[in-house]
């Protein structure tokens, strides 16, 4: 959050909450993808390499998306990623 001058007012500006679907990681996941996506970034290139690393520079801070994305831990989002696979391949001649 910064403050912004407009003549002799200050405005500050507020952050909105990312969740919208009740399953915080999937928001943040989805928020930062579309945020990557917006500045000509491959989203996924550079998500696997912020999991990888833990480098938050793969992030753009687009949209807050650096800032929300490292209020998570990676292990929380690896737990998304896994479920989301399990959950939509079971039962689809997956083994």
């Amino acid at each position: 959050m910064s403050d912004q001058v407009s003549g002799d007012t200050i405005r500050t500006s507020v952050m909105e909450p990312v969740s919208l679907s009740g399953n915080m990681q999937q928001d943040v996941l989805m928020h930062v993808y579309h945020q990557l996506e917006a500045k000509g970034y491959d989203p996924i290139t550079q998500l696997v390499g912020y999991m990888i690393t833990g480098e938050p520079t793969y992030i753009t801070s687009f949209g807050n998306a650096r800032t929300i994305i490292c209020r998570m831990e990676r292990y929380e989002i690896m737990e998304e990623i896994i479920r989301f696979y399990v959950e939509n391949h079971v039962g689809q001649g997956g083994k």
